[in-house]
Formats: C-alpha cells, structure tokens, sequence
C-alpha cells in the first residue's frame, strides 16, 4: 500500500502495528455496514480497491454476503495539500501544524495560516509546473466556493497573491462558519453529547451485527 510505504519510511526505527492494520480495518468498517457508496479523498482511493477485493474474494467464496462498495471521490478538492508543504497532503497526522486548517480553527487562524501558505516567486494565480502552493490555494478556493479551477484562475486573472490569498482566507472562514457555531452550541451540553453518542452505536451495533453473524454463519466458526 502506497500510504503504508510513505509513512513507514518517516518511522524507521518502529512501525506502528496501527499503520500497518489500518486497511484492513477500513475496509471490516466498510464492509460490516454494507455500504453501496464511500466518499473518500484521492489518498484513499488504493484503501478503498482493497475492500472491494476482500468483499469480491469472500463473496465468490462463501456466496454473495458482503456489498462491493462503490467509490466516490470528489472531482474538485479530492487530494488538498499543506499550507507550508505543498507537495505533501494536509493532514492533522503527518503535516505542518501551520499548513493544516482544522475545522475548529477560529477565523483569525485561519486567516493567518492561509496568507503565510508558501507559493512561488512569481505573481500569476495559476496552476501549472513549479506553482504547487497557488494550485492548491486555487482548489481550495474551487472548493469553497463550489466552483471550478479554471473559473477561479478566470477571476483573478492580473490579481497578485495578497488579494488572492486574502480571498480564499475569507471564503474558508465563511464554509467553516456554520459548523464551527454549531459546535459551540452543542459541546456544553455532555449529557446530551453521550445520549447522541450512546444511540449511534446501539443503531452502528444493530447493524455491523447482523452483517457478522452472517459471515460467521457462512464460513461455519464463532457463535452464531
């Protein structure tokens, strides 16, 4: 697996058993729902193949038992790169604590991380060869705004990267508004969080339940 052999080389002296399980174990989170979709970034799309190989091998084993999921991924905003390390997905994980925008992150934040995001020395809002920090800054944007690339570059068409850059803050400050609100409107309240919480898995457990009797039903070990 691509991600397994990216991250492990930053581990050299251990591997993680988690990095090393963790395909399987998406695609047990896939399969035990019986998903027909999973809406997933460019990185995911190998991990995604994986679980529709173990579902197509165990059907043709064992009979048509688990659904071969579909992917879905994004056409605009699939693979979104760090702020300070553009040839480097962002992620909470393994990227730069300045280069990653996390959902809670208040507006001046935001603002800060994404004006100091590393571009080029040129001034043209393009895409294109040596300009990896202005192309993830315009899908960005794209994504924001819902839109495409090529209307984005339209637009700022003669801009200099202040401007473009001070856009695209704004347009990430105001998607992330709403659910930013919504969290501090719900997080006080603990009793209602766990309640939430408590009947998700009680309706996750109903589901994943079913799913695995019939497994073990079918290759005949485990309780029934």
């Amino acid at each position: 697996m691509t991600q397994f052999k990216e991250k492990s080389a930053k581990q050299r002296e251990l591997v993680s058993a988690g990095l090393f399980f963790y395909p399987v174990l998406q695609a047990a989170d896939v399969l035990a729902y019986k998903t027909d979709e999973v809406p997933v970034g460019e990185d995911q799309r190998q991990h995604i193949e994986l679980t529709r190989e173990i579902a197509r091998r165990f059907n043709e084993r064992f009979g048509e038992i688990l659904v071969e999921p579909q992917l879905r991924v994004p056409e605009v905003g699939a693979r979104i790169m760090d702020l300070q390390e553009p040839a480097n997905k962002m992620s909470t994980t393994g990227g730069t604590e300045t280069g990653t925008v996390l959902v809670l992150d208040d507006p001046k934040t935001v603002t800060k991380k994404i004006k100091s995001a590393v571009t080029d020395s040129g001034s043209e809002v393009k895409g294109g060869e040596g300009k990896e920090g202005i192309a993830n800054l315009i899908e960005i944007l794209a994504v924001a705004r819902g839109t495409t690339e090529e209307e984005i570059e339209r637009e700022f068409e003669g801009s200099g990267y202040g401007d473009f850059k001070g856009a695209v803050a704004e347009a990430v400050v105001d998607l992330l508004a709403p659910v930013r609100e919504r969290y501090e409107e719900l997080r006080p309240d603990e009793a209602a969080l766990e309640a939430t919480l408590t009947a998700g898995a009680e309706k996750a457990g109903g589901i994943a339940s079913g799913t695995l009797a019939e497994v073990r039903s079918a290759i005949g070990i485990g309780p029934s």
